[in-house]
C-alpha cells in the first residue's frame, strides 16, 4: 500500500515539476569557467606549467600573499588573515569571516605596503568568500586552477599567516573532497591556524585551487579549503560595494540609536547584537534609544539572551548619555537592579540583587522596567522582581546595556505608557498544561528514588530505559505540537494579507519565510525596507523624473549597496527569504524582485513582476513614457523584449510565447515563491516543510486539486489520519483534476495504516 501512496507522490511532483511557469530553474545558476587553459581549440597547443618544488614555489608565491585585517572601534589592528592576489590592478581574494563587518580594511603587500581597501569588490556569505580592491597597480597576480581536476593525494602547498607569522608555508597532499554544510570542500592533510584563513592552496605548478577556510576540530593536521572554481563566478559577476556604504552594513541607525565608545553594536533587521570589550568600567558598553522620552509614567521592555551564561546584559534607564544611569539586567546568574553614578567601581551602588528561579539559563529573557514618579518597579520574565524609591536619577535616555566579555542579543526592545505583558497568564498555562497531560511526565529522580529500586532486580534498568524512550517520544510530539501552532499562526497571518486585490506583497513574503524562520521579526525587516527608501529619497530631489528616480533606484541597491543574483549557491533556500536576501544581499530573481518592487512602489514608482519561466524579471510601467524590463538578477540590467526572449531560450528548450512577458499579480508572485521552497523540501524529502508550504499555496489557491491531493498524502505521511480523510472527502467532492484511481489509491492507504 505504501508502494501506492509513493506512486502517487511520484503523480504530484511531477505535475509540480511540469508546471514551470510556477518555478525558477536551476538552469539559470552561472557556471564557472573550467579552466585557464583551453585546450579544445587546435589553433593552441596547451601548455602545461612547469612542476617547482617546495622552495621554487615558495619564492615565487610569497609575493603574492597579503596580510588582511580590519580596524577596530580604537583604531587598532583586531582581525588578521591572508588573502592573495587574483589580477595585477589590484584585487585581492580572501575568506569573508577574515574582512568582518561593516569595519574598514587594510591590505600589506609582501614587500610592507600598506593599503585601505577601497571597495568590496564581490562577497558571496553562502561561500565565505570575497573579494577586496585596493589602488596598486602592476601586482603579482596568482593564475587560478580548476579545483575540480585537482586529484586525492595530490601534493599541495599553503601560504597563509598562521598566529600572525607572516607567509608561512606548510606542504601536505588533497586528502578528499567533502560537503560541509552544504559548501564543496577540499580536505587537506596540512595544519590550519588562525591567520591561515584566506591564504592561498597551491598546486606544484604554482596554480590556486583554494582558499584556506577551516580547521579540523579532530586532529591537529587537518583543514579544509574553499574550492577556487566557487571564486571565479564572483571575479566574472562582482557585486562592488564602496568602502562608504560597506561602512553601514549592518551599523547601528545613528537616527534611532546612539552608541557610546566601547562595544560592537549591530543592527541586522529586527535584533541588535552586541560583543567585544566596552569602554566603561567592568566592560560597561552602552546602545541609547535617540527616541523622545514619554511623560512619566511609563515602561521599557526588551528580551535579552547572552553567552558565556555568567554574562550580563540588559535595559538602562534615566541615562545622561555619559557615566550615570540606572541598569536592569541578568549577570552571573543572579539579577541586578544598579545605580551608576560615575566611571569607577566606587561609584557604582547594586541596589538590588537576587537568584530568581524565573530566570532562564538559556535562550530569551523577557526584562521590563516601570518607572513612575516615586518607585521604580522591575520584571523578569513577566515576574515583579524589584521595587525601589530610589530617586537620585530622575530623568534621561532609555537603552541597552553589557558587561565584561558577554555576547549579547537583544529583541523587541519597546517604550511606552503601558506595554502588554508577555508572560503567560495562569488561564493559558492551565489550559495547555490540561491539552497535553495525556503524555504523561515522570517524577525527577532523588536519592530516595535511586535507593528504593537499587534493590530491585537487573530489570529495573530496561523499564527506565523504557520510560525514557517514552519521554523523548513525548518531548518530541510536544516540540511537533509547539511548531504546528507556530506554523498555524503565521499561517493565518498570511491569509490575512492576501485577502481582496490589495495584497501586500512585501509582508507576505516575509511571512513565507517565517514559516521555517519562527523568531523572525517582520517589523524589523520591514523597517530595514523603510531605511533604503529613506536613503533613496535623501539623493534625489521631489520634483525628479520616474526614470530619474528609477535610475537613483538601481544605483543605490546594486552599485552603492550590492544587491545581486546568487551565483555559487543558487539553489539554497535562504535565496527564498526575503530576510535574508535583505541580510545577505543576494538572492533568487523574484527574490530581488519583490524587493525591488516594494521600494519603487514607496518611491512613486510602478513596478510590477513579470513571470517569465525560469527567470523572473521586473518592468516599470510609467505613467507616460516607455515601459522597460529589468532583470534585477543581473544588477538591474535594462532588457527589451528581443533580449528577454533570448536569455529564456537559453535556459529552456521549451517554445517561447509573448505571454511570458504579461505582469503576474502579487498572489501569484508569493505562490511561485512557495513553489521553488517546495521543490527545494520535496529533493530534501521534509515532509514538515512540504505540508506548512501545501497549506500556504492553498490559502492562495484553495481549489487546487493537486494540492489538495499533496496535502493529504503528506498528511497520512505524517500519520495525520483526520487531515487525510478530510483531503480525500475534498478531492471526491470536487473537480480536482486527480484520477479516481489516485484518489481511491490514497483513501485505501489511509483505512489501512490508520488502523495499525
Amino acid at each position: 500500500m505504501v508502494g501506492l501512496v509513493r506512486s502517487a507522490v511520484l503523480l504530484v511532483i511531477l505535475v509540480f515539476a511540469c508546471d514551470s511557469i510556477w518555478a525558477e530553474d536551476s538552469a539559470v545558476k552561472p557556471v564557472a569557467n573550467p579552466s585557464d587553459v583551453k585546450t579544445d581549440d587546435p589553433g593552441v597547443a596547451a601548455k602545461v606549467p612547469e612542476t617547482k618544488t617546495v622552495q621554487e614555489l615558495a619564492a615565487i608565491a610569497k609575493k603574492s600573499v597579503v596580510v588582511v585585517t580590519f580596524i577596530g572601534r580604537d583604531g587598532q589592528r583586531q582581525g588578521l588573515g591572508a588573502g592573495f592576489i587574483v589580477s595585477e590592478d589590484g584585487l585581492i581574494a580572501t575568506n569573508l569571516h577574515v574582512i568582518g563587518e561593516a569595519r574598514p580594511i587594510r591590505v600589506e603587500l609582501h614587500d610592507g605596503r600598506k593599503f585601505d581597501v577601497t571597495t568590496v569588490h564581490a562577497t558571496e556569505r553562502s561561500q565565505d568568500l570575497a573579494v577586496l580592491k585596493i589602488d596598486a597597480r602592476d601586482l603579482p597576480a596568482l593564475p587560478l586552477g580548476n579545483s575540480d581536476e585537482l586529484q586525492e593525494g595530490q601534493p599541495v602547498v599553503a601560504i597563509g599567516n598562521p598566529m600572525g607569522l607572516e607567509r608561512s608555508v606548510v606542504s601536505g597532499v588533497l586528502s578528499a573532497r567533502r560537503d560541509i554544510e552544504g559548501r564543496s570542500m577540499l580536505q587537506i592533510a596540512l595544519p590550519i591556524e588562525r591567520g591561515n584563513s584566506g591564504g592561498p592552496l597551491l598546486d606544484l605548478q604554482g596554480r590556486v585551487h583554494g582558499l584556506l577556510t577551516l580547521k579540523s576540530l579532530k586532529t591537529e593536521n587537518l583543514g579544509f579549503a574553499m574550492c577556487v572554481n566557487s571564486l571565479k563566478p564572483l571575479l566574472e559577476k562582482p557585486n562592488p560595494i564602496p568602502m562608504s556604504r560597506w561602512l553601514t552594513i549592518g551599523a547601528m541607525d545613528p537616527e534611532e540609536w546612539s552608541v557610546l565608545p566601547g562595544g560592537r553594536w549591530r543592527q541586522r533587521a529586527g535584533q541588535i547584537s552586541v560583543d567585544g570589550p566596552g569602554g566603561g568600567f567592568g566592560g560597561r558598553a552602552l546602545c541609547l534609544s535617540t527616541s523622545e522620552m514619554p511623560a512619566i509614567p511609563f515602561e521599557v521592555a526588551v528580551q535579552v539572551k547572552f553567552t558565556p551564561g555568567d554574562g550580563a546584559a540588559g535595559l538602562v534607564f534615566h541615562a545622561d548619555g555619559g557615566d550615570k544611569h540606572y541598569g536592569f539586567y541578568p549577570s552571573n546568574g543572579s539579577v541586578r537592579l544598579s545605580r551608576f553614578d560615575g566611571p569607577d567601581v566606587f561609584s557604582w551602588a547594586v541596589l538590588r540583587e537576587t537568584r530568581s528561579p524565573a530566570l532562564k539559563k538559556e535562550g530569551w529573557n523577557s526584562l521590563k522596567v516601570r518607572i513612575e514618579s516615586n518607585r521604580i518597579l522591575c520584571y523578569l520574565n513577566g515576574e515583579l522582581t524589584f521595587e525601589t524609591n530610589d530617586s537620585n536619577f530622575k530623568s534621561g535616555k532609555v537603552g541597552l546595556c553589557k558587561f565584561r566579555q558577554t555576547e549579547a542579543e537583544f529583541k523587541g526592545f519597546r517604550v511606552g505608557e503601558k506595554l502588554d505583558e508577555q508572560r503567560a497568564s495562569e488561564e493559558l498555562i492551565s489550559r495547555v498544561s490540561k491539552a497535553i497531560e495525556g503524555i504523561n511526565v515522570a517524577e525527577a529522580a532523588s536519592s530516595a528514588v535511586v535507593q528504593t529500586l537499587a534493590t530491585e532486580d537487573a530489570r529495573v534498568v530496561d523499564l527506565l530505559e523504557q520510560e525514557a524512550k517514552a519521554l523523548d517520544l513525548r518531548a518530541a510530539r510536544v516540540r511537533q505540537i509547539a511548531g504546528e501552532i507556530q506554523a498555524a499562526k503565521t499561517l493565518a497571518e498570511f491569509q490575512a494579507v492576501i485577502k481582496g486585490d490589495n495584497v501586500d506583497l512585501l509582508r507576505g513574503a516575509l511571512l513565507i519565510a517565517k514559516l521555517d524562520n519562527p523568531e523572525l521579526e517582520i517589523e524589523g525587516y520591514i523597517q530595514e525596507v523603510d531605511r533604503h527608501v529613506k536613503q533613496i529619497k535623501s539623493i534625489v530631489a521631489d520634483d525628479a523624473s520616474e526614470d530619474d528616480r528609477l535610475t537613483a533606484l538601481n544605483r543605490y541597491l546594486f552599485e552603492e549597496q550590492g544587491f545581486h543574483g546568487s551565483r555559487t549557491d543558487y539553489d539554497n533556500r535562504s535565496n527564498s527569504y526575503l530576510n535574508e536576501v535583505l541580510d545577505d544581499r543576494e538572492g533568487l530573481p523574484i527574490t530581488l524582485s519583490v524587493l525591488y518592487i516594494e521600494i519603487a512602489k514607496r518611491l512613486g514608482l510602478n513596478v510590477v513582476g513579470v513571470g517569465m519561466p525560469r527567470h523572473f524579471l521586473s518592468r516599470h510601467e510609467p505613467k507616460v513614457g516607455f515601459q522597460q524590463l529589468v532583470d534585477v538578477f543581473d544588477r538591474g540590467r535594462r532588457l527589451t523584449a528581443e533580449d528577454a526572449r533570448a536569455k529564456f531560450e537559453d535556459l529552456s528548450d521549451s517554445p517561447w510565447k509573448d505571454s511570458f512577458l504579461d505582469s503576474i499579480t502579487p498572489r501569484a508572485t508569493l505562490e511561485r515563491i512557495l513553489r521553488n521552497l517546495f521543490r527545494s523540501a520535496t529533493d530534501a524529502h521534509e515532509v514538515e516543510r512540504l505540508l506548512r508550504y501545501t497549506e500556504a499555496i492553498l490559502i492562495l489557491s484553495p481549489d487546487s486539486g493537486p494540492d489538495h491531493m499533496y496535502r493529504g498524502i503528506l498528511s497520512y505521511q505524517s500519520q495525520r489520519w483526520q487531515q487525510a480523510r478530510s483531503e480525500v472527502e475534498w478531492l471526491t467532492n470536487h473537480d480536482s483534476n486527480v484520477s479516481q484511481q489516485d484518489i481511491e489509491k490514497l483513501a485505501r492507504a489511509i483505512a489501512s495504516e490508520s488502523q495499525k
